[in-house]
């Protein structure tokens, strides 16, 4: 440890939303004073912060310091310190009034977003509330100029400029300053000061955002947040939204900054303080604004362990393990922090470079709940007040308190501050108590199940629940490893937190960890974090290039001025030229690709520097599993990072002691296998190399450390707890015979995490922006009969369609599969949904014994047919969608039959008429991506193996069968229940019908019957029209999708989704109508418009909610050398006790929309506009939401294709509620003709020509009052 300056302190603080921590260096004392204090705490002091620096002081000095004096400063060297501020003022929306100007057309671009829902089964579709509250469309705008049009007499009125990414830029119509000045002097009547700016194209023409924040200034607005300066990045969504975050936090942090430093009394001039921002550096409180606060205490804690533990304690990559009350945070650390420079917080996009910290809503605070014979660790939370049950404040039981039964927290160890005086301990028998409550309920459920079945015990069922609460925390994990191609068992796992240090060696031993690393401030690591952090200073601009020779000049030049401006700004802070390392860094992405890595240039040992190409292939490699050959790598950014090192703290080893561990106490813990008399001893009283064997406990301040049996603890030089793991995951046998209701919680979980993962297997080896961007994909897990177990909730169209798919295949083949097969299918009539989704299934052995299957489902943007892109809007057979596959071996024996499929895929096939229909026109991205679809399946296969080997095939095969049990339970008690709803008769079969129309007439008809007292459901469609000469057929696979969609959004618990959800109804489909059309039905528009006429009576028949945009608006538009597709939101339906929302993808699709910058930076179009189609929602005493509008004007001669619906027959209000207004589809012309497309059509469009696209409202709910 460095010394501290004669006579001064250092403070390390962290202010939490609960707690303050504070680490103070103080001269002459070895070890730092430790203080921990309530965040908030009126009564007695106005500050947690200053009251922390004001009582150590005052120790330190011996002089009394009144709470009304300011703080002297003369004794404090520095202060460092991260916030939850901006954090809390976020999540409570309690930030300052703010409005937004954006380019006109664009009003509604930061709600929309990139119009996907948060949640696919949420009817309410909630979304966090805007954080403006106006919107002030700006008169300007500037267009990219495209290669081909740089040589053309422009416009005289047009000037041409070069933008700061070196793209040509167009001013078409300059900043209409006079008009937006009566604007915003209207909002500073209203009472809004402050203003966040984001303007098309701003990226690299930020003169107009400028132009605005010097006139708003010269007004008296008070902040104005301009997105070009605080992230100069292409795709106006994440940066407008950054913009808004930024002012509506910026001023309640600067407020807050303010008066921390009026308590001082020299103020800011002498009193040397920094302040965390999320890329885990230190700002002066001048730059700290924020979008760089939002993370500012987690990140403390991020910089505490990698700077104490990597290196030091370990050579291994680190994962970090933050567990608190609410939520748990997981980090990585393998030399370099990692970093993210996008994420999502209470639902605002921010576009800044921030270190890579995921969280997950499990905690101490976590509620514990029995549902539908299983175990439910949140993911609400009991919160600080009521909190526990054992505060003492009348709270639920939550994972705090499983630890209290089994002996994990000690209450003489825990401070005695709950009761009415706040002078009392931790009440367990309370606690006991509602666990007895608990124990009834269950042991009732499993006495129901079996007659027989052992009543567990209040100790098994709190180890069930802390069992069940870690695999919910494993799961985040292997994302963040294995999302990035790093074995999740090759880390050690840096625990720290208030909780963490209790479920360390399960967490671990869980992962296949053999190591466990608890710092010894684990308690406040985050506070001292915040001493072990640099200054950092970040410069960023866009350049768009090739990457190449003359590029590399351009950049080297670029880089060379922005390492000038960041190092200046550090000299200006006091720091030398020695004192000052830098990183320069390129964001790169392979053409035709919107998956950019930003790459930091190494430098060798000998100080030559690396090429970024190079690099950025080595970790597209690593993260994506391929290389992509003969492609261009593009150039999207330069950035910087100036870093000035601070005096530090310096971790200080401690000395070796003779004598063995001395034991404080014995205490009754509850393990596995039960109780335990386990010793306790104090970490301050233990020295450099003692080891303790586990069971043991080891009291480190506040934070209780469980060292499981067969795990050993030993302390390291620098005074920290080293936990090594011995022995494997728990393998101990579950009996089949009754289901163990902690087992089937961990099951439904591992089961889940398995599709999931091969999602990302999939998702990182694929090439195609369908699958690798979209997320146009599912992955699922079957049992040998083909039921569904677990399928990973991606696109809702194809959730549930897949086990039909391989149930086909398995009649197919019969014994004809062996070990090595990998099958490929894509037609209608084998359990498909439409030719470009292509499934592949592969069955797996144990063996020699067929014994379950995995299988995706990926969009392929390419399938052959009579148009590009395989969704051509006139289809009247499927022969003229592309290639059909009924079933192929694609990989036989272990040998990918490339030549096979290859012939499958691109060889001509031919319509009624004799005419030859295209095979597959991108044949090397079908394979590509039937590889990656291969590898994902092969995923899936080792992790159940790794099940298998782990719990016995029988176990595992049985809680395949009784997760498919839980959720069926689930289902029979919402069709009870709405059951009862419609009739009071108990017994009652009751029946409901309904039906609606397709725009050509086509109907769907739905008979709905339910027994109440069974709890089992038959949809009916007998009465729907017949196959229809046009390609809104759906196979039968998409209303078994759709039906199995609203039955998991009506049960409204997060329960699995398996074939159980479809065990209780029966789908009745006439053969020969367009819901189960013949083998040469045309079905391509069946899976992206009639599956949402489905969803749409399915839900009126259920009285669920109004109808929505019934609709994807599926828009295509291309040439011979380029083709473009995108589905577009609408309104969604009101309900009972909810608005519809405005512009989102509603029901069966949940696909993202391309940035407006994007789209017009890459395709020859110009967007004009993209907002809400106002008054479009049906009225009613719950309003539908609103449709969408999309204007966009063509720049060279293109085919432009739309297939939608609801053009005709309006979305259905519900209980008097309004039918919400149709879409419609134009095509306006340069002298202004508009032209109606109707709802299906084909159209070559010239050059200034415009596609109006209005997509429909949502119905309303109840009569308008």
């Amino acid at each position: 440890m460095e010394s501290v300056t004669e006579g001064k302190l250092r403070f390390c603080i962290d202010r939490g939303g609960t707690f303050t921590d504070v680490y103070a260096e103080i001269p002459g004392q070895p070890d730092g004073r430790v203080l921990k204090l309530l965040s908030v705490d009126p009564l007695n002091y106005d500050d947690a912060p200053v009251e922390g620096i004001r009582r150590i002081l005052e120790e330190f000095s011996g002089e009394k310091i009144p709470r009304n004096w300011k703080i002297p400063t003369e004794k404090i060297e520095w202060i460092r310190m991260g916030t939850t501020v901006a954090t809390n003022a976020l999540l409570e929306r309690k930030g300052e009034r703010i409005a937004v100007c954006v380019t006109r057309g664009f009003r509604d671009l930061l709600q929309i977003g990139n119009q996907a829902r948060p949640s696919i089964f949420d009817l309410t579709v909630s979304k966090p509330s805007n954080l403006y509250e106006e919107v002030v469309e700006v008169e300007e705008r500037v267009q990219l100029v495209q290669d081909e049009e740089e040589g053309e007499n422009q416009d005289v009125s047009s000037s041409l400029v070069k933008g700061i990414s070196g793209e040509l830029v167009r001013i078409v119509k300059p900043l209409n300053e006079e008009a937006l000045k009566s604007v915003l002097k209207n909002l500073l009547e209203k009472g809004i000061s402050c203003l966040a700016v984001v303007l098309m194209h701003s990226y690299t023409y930020p003169q107009h955002e400028q132009q605005v924040e010097k006139l708003a200034l010269s007004l008296g607005f008070r902040h104005v947040s301009i997105s070009s300066a605080l992230s100069p990045m292409v795709r106006a969504v994440p940066r407008g939204l950054t913009a808004s975050v930024d002012a509506y936090l910026t001023p309640v942090i600067k407020e807050y900054l303010s008066g921390f430093i009026s308590k001082f009394d020299e103020g800011i001039g002498k009193l040397n303080v920094l302040f965390m921002q999320s890329d885990g550096g230190l700002a002066p409180e001048s730059t700290f604004s924020g979008h760089k606060a939002i993370l500012s205490g987690p990140a403390g804690g991020v910089v505490g362990y990698s700077q104490t533990l990597f290196g030091l304690e370990t050579d291994k990559p680190l994962i970090g393990f933050d567990m608190g009350g609410t939520s748990t945070d997981v980090s990585r650390y393998a030399g370099n922090y990692e970093q993210v420079l996008e994420t999502q917080i209470a639902g605002s996009i921010i576009q800044a470079p921030q270190l890579d910290i995921n969280t997950v809503a499990a905690g101490g605070g976590s509620k514990l709940k029995f549902q539908f014979g299983a175990f439910q660790v949140g993911p609400e939370s009991v919160g600080a007040h009521p909190g526990p049950v054992c505060y003492r404040k009348g709270g639920e039981l939550a994972i705090t308190d499983a630890n209290v039964i089994l002996g994990y927290v000690i209450p003489d160890y825990f401070p005695s501050i709950f009761g009415p005086n706040e002078d009392q301990p931790l009440d367990v028998n309370s606690t006991r108590g509602e666990f007895e409550k608990l124990a009834r309920q269950i042991n009732a459920h499993r006495r129901n199940q079996d007659s027989s079945a052992k009543d567990m015990t209040v100790e098994e069922i709190a180890l069930g629940f802390v069992d069940v609460a870690n695999e919910t925390m494993c799961r985040p994990i292997r994302k963040l490893t294995e999302m990035k191609g790093h074995e999740t068992k090759n880390h050690s796992l840096a625990c720290f937190g208030g909780a963490g240090p209790q479920h360390a060696c399960a967490i671990a031993r869980s992962l296949g960890m053999k190591e466990v690393l608890i710092h010894k401030f684990c308690g406040i690591l985050s506070a001292y974090g915040m001493g072990l952090a640099n200054v950092v200073e970040e410069a960023q601009e866009p350049y768009s290039a090739v990457y190449g020779a003359e590029s590399i000049i351009e950049v080297s030049q670029r880089e060379a001025d922005l390492l000038r401006q960041v190092k200046q700004k550090l000299q200006n802070q006091g720091f030398k030229e020695n004192n000052i390392s830098t990183e320069t860094y390129l964001n790169l992405r392979y053409e035709g690709t919107d998956t950019a890595i930003m790459v930091k240039r190494k430098i060798a040992e000998d100080g030559e520097l690396h090429d970024y190409a190079t690099e950025f292939v080595r970790l597209f490699q690593q993260e994506y599993g391929f290389k992509l050959q003969n492609r261009n790598i593009v150039i999207c950014d330069v950035r910087v990072r100036g870093i000035g090192v601070t005096n530090i703290l310096r971790p200080r080893a401690i000395e070796s002691v003779p004598s063995g561990p001395i034991v404080e106490a014995y205490y009754k813990v509850y393990f596995g296998n039960g109780w335990q008399e386990t010793p306790l001893y104090k970490l301050d009283k233990l020295g450099y190399g003692h080891m303790m064997s586990g069971p043991a406990i080891i009291m480190n301040g506040n934070s209780t450390v469980i060292v499981e049996p067969n795990c050993r603890a030993i302390i390291t030089k620098y005074g920290n707890i080293k936990i090594e793991i011995d022995s494997p995951p728990t393998s101990a046998k579950i009996s089949d015979k009754i289901v163990d209701v902690v087992q089937l919680s961990i099951f439904n979980h591992r089961f889940m995490g398995i599709a999931e993962q091969m999602g990302r297997t999939l998702q990182r080896t694929s090439i195609s922006t369908n699958i690798k961007e979209r997320l146009d994909f599912s992955c699922a897990l079957f049992d040998p009969r083909g039921g569904l177990v677990a399928n990973a909730p991606h696109v809702p169209v194809h959730l549930g369609a897949m086990s039909s798919t391989v149930q086909w295949q398995l009649n197919y083949w019969g014994d004809n599969l062996n070990e090595g097969d990998v099958l490929v299918t894509n037609h209608p009539s084998a359990g498909g949904s439409h030719l470009p989704d292509i499934t592949v299934v592969t069955p797996v052995f144990f063996n020699g014994k067929l014994v379950f299957f995995v299988a995706n489902r990926g969009h392929h943007a390419e399938i052959g047919g009579i148009t590009p892109g395989s969704m051509p809007p006139f289809s009247k057979s499927i022969l003229e969608e592309g290639a059909a596959i009924k079933s192929f071996k694609l990989v036989e024996k272990g040998v990918f039959q490339e030549e096979g499929i290859v012939k499958l895929l691109q060889s001509p096939s031919s319509d009624d008429q004799g005419n030859k229909i295209p095979g597959s026109r991108r044949i090397q991205d079908n394979l590509s991506d039937l590889r990656a679809q291969v590898a994902a399946n092969q995923r899936g296969i080792s992790l159940v193996q790794e099940l298998i080997e782990q719990y016995g095939l029988e176990t595992v095969q049985a809680y395949m069968n009784y997760v498919q049990v839980n959720a069926e339970a689930a289902v029979r008690e919402m069709l009870k229940s709405f059951s009862h709803r419609i009739s009071s008769e108990s017994n009652k079969l009751v029946t409901v019908e309904e039906e609606d129309y397709m725009d050509d007439g086509s109907v769907i008809h739905l008979k709905l019957s339910i027994d109440s007292n069974k709890g089992e459901a038959v949809l009916n469609f007998a009465g729907t029209s017949a196959e229809v000469y046009g390609n809104w057929n759906a196979p039968e696979a998409v209303t078994a999708a759709a039906v199995i969609y609203c039955v998991r959004c009506l049960v409204n618990v997060d329960i699995p989704l398996n074939q159980g959800c479809l065990a209780p109804v029966k789908i009745l489909v006439p053969e020969g109508s367009f819901l189960s059309p013949s083998d040469s039905a045309a079905v391509v528009g069946g899976n992206v418009l009639t599956s949402q006429r489905i969803t749409d009576v399915i839900f009126t028949a259920f009285q669920a909610c109004a109808c929505s945009q019934g609709c994807m608006n599926n828009f295509t538009f291309g040439d011979d050398t380029f083709g473009y597709y995108e589905t577009i939101g609408g309104g969604s339906g009101a309900g009972p006790t909810w608005e519809g929302t405005s512009g989102v993808q509603c029901h069966m699709t949940n696909t993202r929309m391309t940035d407006p910058e994007i789209f017009e930076q890459r395709y020859p179009v110009i967007l004009h506009k993209f907002g809400l189609r106002e008054k479009s929602g049906g009225g009613g005493f719950h309003k539908g939401g609103d449709g969408l509008v999309r204007e966009i004007e063509f720049r060279r001669p293109v085919t432009v294709s739309i297939l939608s619906e609801r053009r005709v027959h309006a979305p259905r209000g519900l209980k008097g509620g309004k039918d919400g207004a149709r879409g419609a589809n134009f095509l306006i012309k340069k002298d202004n003709r508009k032209i109606y497309l109707g709802g299906k059509n084909t159209v070559n469009v010239l050059p200034g020509e415009i596609i109006q696209i209005l997509t429909p409202g949502g119905g309303g709910w109840g009569s308008p009052l």
